[in-house]
């Protein structure tokens, strides 16, 4: 990957993480928490009202899912200096382009990820 394109990603990355960052402190300073904004989103979509064990798996499952975001964003800028963002972990073949414009924080080329995750 030429050096204008890793800059790219990486600003993609930068601004990805940004928003991630952002939105983790408006949910967690704000008026309202990411349960009652889950608790709400589930409403609509039924009406049956949530157990406060629901409540709470739902919020669990967000704070891992915002952890397991950020710590795969910071990575893939951890790999952007050394040269290896965009190289495939198990083949060190080049990911492709159009795969990290959907996902930048992409670790395998398509090939190796369909085996990883069928393995």
């Amino acid at each position: 990957m030429n050096q204008i394109t890793a800059r790219l990603f990486e600003a993609q990355l930068h601004d990805m993480r940004a928003e991630l960052l952002d939105r983790l402190h408006v949910q967690r300073g704000g008026v309202r928490g990411r349960a009652e904004s889950a608790l709400e989103a589930r409403e609509h979509i039924d009406t049956a009202p949530l157990r406060p064990d629901e409540s709470f798996d739902i919020e669990m499952e967000l704070e891992e899912r915002e952890a397991a975001d950020l710590m795969a964003i910071d990575k893939a800028l951890q790999r952007v200096e050394p040269g290896e963002y965009g190289r495939c972990i198990d083949c060190a073949q080049r990911i492709v382009d159009a795969r990290l414009q959907a996902q930048p924080t992409a670790l395998r080329c398509l090939d190796c990820q369909t085996r990883f995750e069928s393995a």
